[in-house]
């Protein structure tokens, strides 16, 4: 058995008795890697000299008996559009296929201080912008439970990496649902913090007012354990929230009695699978039996997130990627004539077509003329829907619906219709345009693929729903399925 299907407190139980040591933890996740990666393709950067050498170093501070970190020994995986340095950051784009930072993102800093141990970085949909990892210029990840299908996006290499096996943990960033459907798609806990709570600094930006870091782990307590060393003020990141850091772990009592449960129609209603919407209920009736309490509520402007989500993103993004000009870093094509020749054929060629998509709707809906028919009326649109969360939570402790409408889509199936694409966010949206956090647990499966069970909380309340996720994680198996690869 791989030593990453053990809880992260029996893997620090086994560094601290002897039985192993960092560097076999970090050899076997290199030799997964190798075994299965090729396959997954959920890698675009290895760091095996870097992991080795701070592998050793973490095996010198185990038996010195110094003070080891949170999250001592374990081997992660990093979304490749989170900046680390002197390790080659691409965010999966041809424009960017050669960028070495010379600085830490916050999260990948604080990664460190915690003794985990860089693996690598992730593949993701270019720029982060898709819903199946398919917009990669480095080619697709497949999902590890059937390869023929997608694993989700846009951390579809985060997600897939920890389903594999192949790391003890990842960290992805979530704009839409870019955390919780992957995690949804490849059965593993995806949870996407209250906007503010991790800092942004060193995220490669697409959506600055939506863009969140967050931990994909194989069980809830994992994930509590990394919200625990990443969560946290930050002076670098203007958008930091200044918000004591509660202890995650203490939540997890497994205590759900009296719990208020909210489940909005909107979300089990036209459009996701029956099969999925099955599955829901059944673990609604798993709380139900753990004394919780659940009613049917509506939230009446979630129609409208997708067409709001997909204005204000692209609008954000087309301002957030002029800076990518083939003049300052990154891709340059330069053919003679003038600057302008310089940034159209740098820019051609860096960029994907839902990259260029996306920055000409955006583009767009903030020339004049536009602004107020389009970019005005979506952020009205998103005030609407935080109020529609707002007022739910002044009787409901959580809200609890399907994380993506289906399972896991076949690769090719929607490459050529890109509405349809963007509508398998359409139940991760609102949460991301109302800021508010959000975890993704498995809750069974449907034809033979996992389904994910969204738990929606307060602004700042990650305790109450990693309370409820552990809660019904310990009162089910679902989290500890595996894919055969």
């Amino acid at each position: 058995m791989s030593l990453f299907q053990n809880r992260l407190p029996e893997v620090h139980r086994m560094l601290t008795a002897k039985e192993v040591s960092v560097s076999e933890l970090t050899e076997e996740s290199l030799a997964i890697i190798a075994e299965r990666d090729k396959n997954v393709n959920a890698f675009l950067t290895l760091n095996e000299e870097g992991a080795r050498s701070t592998a050793r170093a973490l095996d010198d501070k185990l038996a010195s008996g110094a003070a080891r970190g949170l999250l001592f020994g374990l081997p992660a995986g990093i979304k490749d559009n989170i900046v680390t340095k002197g390790l080659r950051t691409t965010c999966a784009s041809q424009f960017l296929s050669d960028f070495q930072p010379i600085y830490n993102a916050t999260v990948a800093s604080k990664l460190q201080q915690a003794d985990a141990v860089t693996i690598g970085k992730l593949n993701m949909d270019e720029f982060a912008m898709g819903g199946s990892n398919e917009n990669s210029s480095f080619g697709p990840v497949r999902n590890p439970w059937d390869l023929e299908r997608v694993p989700g996006g846009s951390s579809g290499g985060s997600a897939a990496a920890v389903a594999a096996g192949e790391v003890f943990f990842s960290l992805g960033s979530d704009t839409g649902g870019s955390i919780r459907q992957p995690a949804s798609y490849c059965g593993v806990v995806g949870l996407k913090p209250t906007y503010g709570l991790v800092s942004r600094y060193g995220l490669v930006a697409f959506a600055s007012s939506l863009d969140q870091i967050g931990p994909l782990t194989r069980n809830v307590e994992d994930s509590a354990y990394v919200l625990q060393a990443i969560a946290g003020y930050d002076a670098q990141d203007s958008t930091s929230a200044k918000v004591e850091i509660p202890d995650y772990l203490s939540s997890l009592t497994g205590d759900v009695s009296g719990l208020r449960i909210a489940v909005p129609k909107e979300y089990l209603g036209a459009g996701v699978d029956a099969s999925v919407r099955e599955t829901v209920l059944s673990a609604l009736k798993v709380l139900e039996g753990m004394g919780a309490v659940w009613e049917e509520v509506s939230l009446p402007h979630t129609e409208y997130a997708v067409a709001a989500y997909y204005l204000l993103s692209s609008s954000e993004a087309s301002s957030n990627l002029a800076r990518f000009d083939g003049v300052r870093y990154g891709a340059r094509v330069d053919e003679g004539g003038g600057l302008l020749d310089l940034y159209l054929n740098s820019r051609s060629r860096g960029f994907g077509p839902e990259v260029k998509r996306r920055i000409m709707l955006g583009t767009y809906a903030l020339s004049s003329g536009y602004y107020d028919a389009y970019y005005l009326k979506a952020q009205k649109v998103r005030t609407l829907i935080k109020q529609d969360f707002d007022d739910i939570f002044k009787k409901y402790d959580v809200v609890i619906g399907p994380t993506a409408p289906t399972t896991a889509f076949k690769l090719g199936s929607q490459t050529e219709d890109p509405l349809t694409m963007y509508l398998n966010d359409i139940l991760t949206i609102p949460v991301s345009l109302a800021g508010i956090p959000a975890v993704s647990v498995p809750c069974g499966f449907a034809e033979g693929m996992p389904v994910g069970l969204q738990i929606i909380g307060k602004e700042f309340d990650e305790s109450t729903i990693l309370r409820v996720a552990h809660a019904f994680e310990q009162n089910t198996d679902h989290h500890k399925q595996r894919p055969q690869l």
